[in-house]
Formats: structure tokens, sequence, C-alpha cells
């Protein structure tokens, strides 16, 4: 009986499909139309287009965009927030400051929650633990029966200090789902146990938004997989680059954030390490967004904080950059009658006007159409036909004939400035961290990735390019290699020496037999669970703070000191340019991570050329200013370690890869291509 596994990503335009067979490693590959309103139903027929049988399917791995989209869109639920006496306004002060310091009228986001729906109860707990008052059962009865009638749907509670004294809100909790039970909630302590009262409270009130929204969504899903007959589990890829199963993900959705990105991310670690990679800067582009993560020395870059919409949400999370300049990403003039592109986007629906779908404002994709870089028969393997005259009728009137500009002239222009977007978010996550993305290789994936890398990485400098296997469904691929995991976090300010080092490792253990317990829930044995700790670490006096990993083999206190020191000192010379080795450290949280892992699917070889023969069109290349004759392959034609030189194009039926004149292209034993300047050896 053959086994498999799925894996489904769900962006902004399209779902895409990965078939893993577990004995040969062989992937096949599907996409179906991400239609908002009918997600589930999209999922069971993008399965019943993979051409196998449902109970052959052993195990689905699922990212997807659901609770970000209701977060930026802010389309969730109307939520209630208990707090503590005095702290009803925190989401509305915020930090107090404005981060663009100059901009005196700045606008700050609203609350989600509006204040009269922001209610206190009687309750006091300490920085360090200690009760001061106890929790008011009678008036919190009073707050929900008030929010209740208000038309809630969904209830946050955060109270002051509960990172370090969570007891009442556990007390609240259970008084409110006894006499409630079916009340959707969030507990401040059990979504982020940080301090930073504001930054909880969001992330909290975040969470509570969101939930119904995601829960329904995999509510649905999973009737419409038992519908089909699929009986196994679904694992849900998380922000932090993990999985969990789709209960947790429907208690803390907030986790889920960035599970679409993080895939491919994670996909890029797992193939790199394999090609011997250890600096990668990993590009993905959708249909609406350009993706941008970094893996330094082997270790994929995170971040405990992030934003959306203005609004902080903290958490474990790959530091992935996004910005609106993806394929659907819309050209137009500002009040200047300056070109700008992006950052609103086509989306799947109209999408941009060359799919005939009823798109009237040109994109990137339209651009791209215009200088002979797709091929108006083939796209997406024929089974969706470009309409080249309402893409050249949009282009000429919105952008040509306002700038007195021919369609070539318009159309490198779009491609040219959302070329420069990619490469300045690239530098943010390179140059502004004093890394050289010259040190680095590119890997491009998304269903545009190709039709970018090279010229991008020109321009920085970069000097190989690996387009790995199924570029446009890399994301779903890469959530197949996702281990599970489970984060624990407790915040203890104190002076990171002596005896506090000890009080922090004691304190580390206890997160980390919290995380393991919850990966063994899902089936693994206790040896079988690895487990990481860090710890977030700042000089005496500073504000913010670098996460500094401690080794496993450090297990006194004294070793500990002393690795973490020398690692944290290292790091903050590498960020701000000084760091003094002997000032006194400051311990702010203690982050444990507890992991299961998968078993990693093979890399197969790929599959004999089916064909030699090339097809040539006409295309535009910025470099040499002019239209040429370019062969087009198949990458199915391709074979491995022949090096074929620029100007040429790879057709495949989910992406196109430009290799512009000057560089060159090889395939390599696994069947990624390997693109480098011409005048470099290529190693393959």
């Amino acid at each position: 009986m053959s086994s498999y596994r799925v894996a489904v990503d769900v962006g902004g335009t399209f779902m895409d499909f990965v078939l893993l067979d577990e004995a040969t490693g062989e992937v096949r590959i599907e996409k179906v139309p991400s239609l908002p309103d009918q997600l589930h139903t999209q999922f069971a027929l993008g399965l019943k287009r993979l051409d196998v049988e449902i109970d052959d399917i052993r195990q689905i791995f699922h990212g997807f965009t659901v609770g970000l989209n209701a977060l930026v869109q802010e389309r969730g639920a109307k939520v209630g927030l208990i707090t503590t006496r005095g702290f009803r306004d925190v989401l509305e002060m915020g930090r107090g400051g404005r981060k663009p310091v100059y901009d005196f009228v700045q606008l700050l986001p609203t609350p989600m929650v509006p204040r009269r729906l922001r209610r206190e109860v009687t309750e006091r707990a300490t920085f360090d633990g200690a009760m001061l008052e106890p929790l008011n059962l009678k008036e919190l009865d009073g707050e929900i029966e008030f929010l209740l009638s208000e038309g809630v749907e969904a209830i946050a509670i955060a109270f002051l200090h509960a990172y370090a004294f969570p007891d009442h809100e556990l007390a609240a909790r259970d008084h409110i789902l006894e006499r409630y039970p079916g009340l959707k909630l969030s507990v401040s302590h059990l979504i982020a146990a940080e301090w930073r009262e504001y930054e909880r409270t969001a992330t909290t009130v975040s969470n509570a938004f969101i939930q119904p929204v995601v829960k329904t969504y995999l509510d649905n899903l999973q009737d419409e997989l038992s519908r089909v007959g699929y009986k196994h589990p679904l694992a849900i890829m998380q922000s932090s680059g993990g999985v969990v199963d789709s209960a947790m993900a429907g208690e803390k959705p907030i986790r889920t954030l960035m599970s679409g990105p993080a895939g491919g991310v994670m996909g890029a670690k797992f193939l790199c390490d394999r090609l011997g990679h250890k600096n990668v800067i990993c590009t993905d582009v959708g249909g609406t967004t350009y993706d941008v993560a970094i893996i330094e020395d082997g270790r994929i870059l995170e971040r405990s904080q992030t934003e959306v919409n203005g609004r902080p949400v903290l958490g474990s999370i790959i530091d992935v950059v996004s910005i609106g300049a993806g394929g659907g990403s819309i050209a137009w003039l500002d009040h200047r009658g300056g070109l700008q592109v992006g950052p609103r986007s086509a989306g799947a629906s109209p999408g941009p006007v060359c799919f005939g779908r009823g798109g009237t404002e040109p994109t990137v994709t339209d651009a791209h159409l215009m200088l002979g870089r797709l091929d108006a028969d083939y796209f997406l393997g024929g089974r969706m036909k470009l309409d080249m005259g309402s893409a050249r009728k949009a282009l000429s009137e919105t952008i040509c004939e306002p700038l007195s500009l021919d369609l070539t002239a318009a159309a490198e222009g779009i491609v040219a400035i959302a070329e420069t977007n990619m490469a300045n978010a690239i530098r943010t996550k390179t140059v502004e961290r004093g890394l050289d993305p010259r040190e680095f290789v590119m890997m491009a994936f998304g269903g545009g990735g190709g039709l970018f890398a090279c010229s991008v990485a020109e321009e920085l400098g970069v000097e190989k390019v690996i387009v790995p296997v199924a570029p446009a469904n890399f994301s779903a691929w890469g959530i197949l290699t996702t281990d599970y995991s489970e984060d624990e976090v407790r915040t203890r300010v104190m002076p990171f020496e002596g005896g506090n080092v000890a009080e922090a490792l004691t304190i580390a253990e206890e997160l980390l037999a919290n995380a393991s317990a919850a990966i063994e829930r899902y089936g693994f044995a206790r040896a079988q669970v690895e487990r990481t700790r860090r710890f977030d670490i700042r000089y005496v006096g500073q504000e913010y703070t670098i996460p500094v990993a401690a080794n496993a083999d450090w297990t006194v206190p004294e070793s500990v000191e002393q690795g973490v020191r020398e690692l944290f000192v290292a790091a903050h010379q590498q960020l701000y340019g000084h760091g003094e080795a002997d000032a006194p450290l400051e311990l702010v949280s203690i982050r444990c991570r507890a992991t299961g892992r998968v078993q990693p699917p093979l890399l197969a070889a790929p599959r004999a050329a089916e064909t030699t023969e090339s097809r040539a069109r006409s295309v535009y290349f910025s470099t040499i200013k002019g239209w040429t004759d370019t062969p087009v392959y198949a990458r199915t034609a391709l074979e491995p370690g022949k090096v074929i030189g620029g100007p040429l194009i790879v057709d495949e039926w989910t992406m196109t890869t430009i290799v512009p004149p000057g560089w060159q292209c090889v395939m390599d034993e696994f069947g990624n291509l390997i693109l480098t300047p011409a005048i470099q050896e290529t190693v393959a």
C-alpha cells in the first residue's frame, strides 16, 4: 500500500499542494485558486486533483493566512476585554510615543476593542508574582453579563503581571467557562507569558479577534476532510517554523499568522543544509507580497515580536519582512505623476488584467507579459490563456499616455521599481544587520521567484541563485520538512550573574518539561524530543534585548554565564558596532522550545530529460536595452550538469525562470536550477 504526505499552503492568489511519496521521495504538485469564501472546498478539490486514494494519504500539513488576513483587513470577531481595575486604557495609550518622531500628525491604530467593551475588575499582583488584592468574582460576573448583552463573540482576559502570577487569570477563565461553556476565551499568560502589559494585552486581543474566524475555518476544513474520507492527523504550521495539531491552532491562532512564509524558509533551511550552504537569502514572490528571510551560519533568524497594522504581536516568529511587491502588485501614478508599484494588489480576484477576470489596473505580471517574459498561451502549463490585448490597453491608458512613454518603457519601469523595492527589502535584513549579501546565496521561490531572481541578485552582488524543484509550491514543500514544536516563555528580569543564573536554569527546566509534555502528546517518545534554551539578554540600563541560545552542553551555571556572555557580546558588536566584554548583563525572558522530528523527505534525482528541443520568443532585457530572440526550455528538458548560457528562459507549468544575458544555468543532481554569472565557474 502506498504512503503519502501532503502539504497545502494557502496564499493570496493560489492554494498550493505538494504530494510526497514517502518511499521514493518523488513529489507531485497541484494549484487551485484561493477563493476566499470556498477555501475548505477548494482544499478538497486540490486533494482530488492529486489523483491518489484518500486512504493512502498518511498526514496533511497545512499553512494558511486566514488569521493574518482577518487581522490585516480587520474582519474578525466582536471582542470584549476583562482587565485589572485602572488598566482599561492600556490599548489606547500603547507606549505613549511616536515611532516616526518627526510626524506630529501621526494617527495611531484604533484599539481593536472600543472603550465601553474594555471592562475592569478588582484584582492585583506584583511584578515578582505576589498577590496584592484577590480577584472579585462578583464583579467579574457583572462585567461578563454586560459584554454578552452587547453581542461580544470572544473575550480576552489580560490582568496586570499575569506572566508572573497567572492564578487570577486561570480562576477567571474557569469561573466564566463554568457559566458559559462555549464562550471563546483568550487568556494572556497562555497566549504570551511575557512582560509589557501593552504588548501582551494587544496580542491577547488579537488572538481573540481572529479565533472565531480561524476556528470556523479549521472546523469546516475538518468536516470537509471527514466527508471525503480522510481520517489521519491535520498538522498546522506555526509562525515559528514548527507545526501543532489543529485543536491547538484553533485555540491560539495568533501562532499561525506567518505560517505560509515560514514554510518556505523551513524548506530553504532543509535543502541548503543538504547542499552545503550556511548563508542563505530566502525570497518568496507571491501574488501579493515579496517575503524575505535570512539563514545565517545555518541558523534561521527569529524574533520575539512583530507588528500587524501597527499593533504588536508577541511570540516566536521567523524574522520575515514582507513588502507589497508581488506579481499582482498594481502600478499607479501618485499625486505628482510619479510611477509607483504596490503595495496594493489585485489579489486572486480580480487578479492582473491579463487574467481576464475583470481587473482594470495594470500589475507587475502585466508588465512582464508586455516584455515577453511570460507566454500568453502557456501560462500555468496552458491551463490559463493570458489576455495580451486587455493588459496592453490598461497599461497604455493608465501609465503610458499620462507619462508619454511607449509600452516597453512603461513595462520596464514597472518591473525595475519592483526589483529595486525587492533589493531594498533584502538590505534591511542584511546590510542593516551588518551582513554582506555578497557572502550569501539566494533561494528564489514562489510563483514569480524566477522572474526577478537574477536581476535582484545582480544588484546586490549575490553570485549564486538556487531555484528549487517545484518553486511555486516550495512553501508547501517546505511545510513537509517541518517538525512538531512547542514554545514556552517566562519573563524574569534580574541580573545575569551568580545565583540568578542557577535560578534561570531551574525555570528553563520547568519550561522545557511543559513543552516536552506537549510534544509527547503528539505521539513522540520522551527520548525523541529535542530541547533548546534561549535567554533574552541586555546590558544593564538598556531597553532592548538580544536572544542568545544556550548550548545544551552548558549544564552548570558558570559555563552558562560565560558562554551566554561571549555570544551576547559578539552579537551586540555585530548589530551595533560595539560591545563591552565585562559590562554587567541583565536577563529579561527565558525561552524554551521542544521539538519532535518528522521523517524528512528524500531528495529525489530528476527524471531523465523528456526532450532536448527548445523554442524561442522575443524578450526584452534591460541590461542590453533591447529585444532579442531567446531560447525557451522546458525544465523537464534540461540535463543535470549541462551548462547553458543566457539569455534563456526555463518554463515549467507553475513558474518561469529568466536567465538574462551574462548569466548561466545548470541543473544539479537533485533537479535544482543553479544560476550564476557567466564569468564565474559554476559548481553545481
